[in-house]
């Protein structure tokens, strides 16, 4: 069974993108509501209708880039992390400085 067929079947789960990400990705929504059982299968998702957000999102090992943060329902969490069915996930950018 295909990734695809997969994520079609899961429940949604709400993502909030973060202002960088919206600006990268003009078409992109600051709120959306995906089908998604884990992190990876909703940033396939994200990439799949904005396509390149992906690389932005992750690196090549693949994980979530140092830069970003996703938070699920709250908690900081890696792409393997589950997600349940109505969860809030908020992508975030690092703030960083000196």
């Amino acid at each position: 069974m295909s990734g695809v067929s997969q994520e079609s079947k899961a429940p949604p789960v709400t993502v909030r993108l973060s202002p960088l990400l919206v600006r990268l990705f003009p078409e992109a929504d600051r709120e959306v509501d995906l089908p998604a059982a884990s992190v990876k299968e909703m940033v396939d998702a994200l990439d799949a209708r904005w396509p390149g957000m992906r690389d932005r999102i992750c690196d090549s090992r693949p994980a979530i880039r140092r830069h970003m943060n996703v938070f699920v329902d709250g908690k900081r969490a890696r792409l393997d992390a589950k997600l349940l069915p109505g969860a809030e996930v908020v992508i975030l950018t690092a703030v960083s400085g000196g």
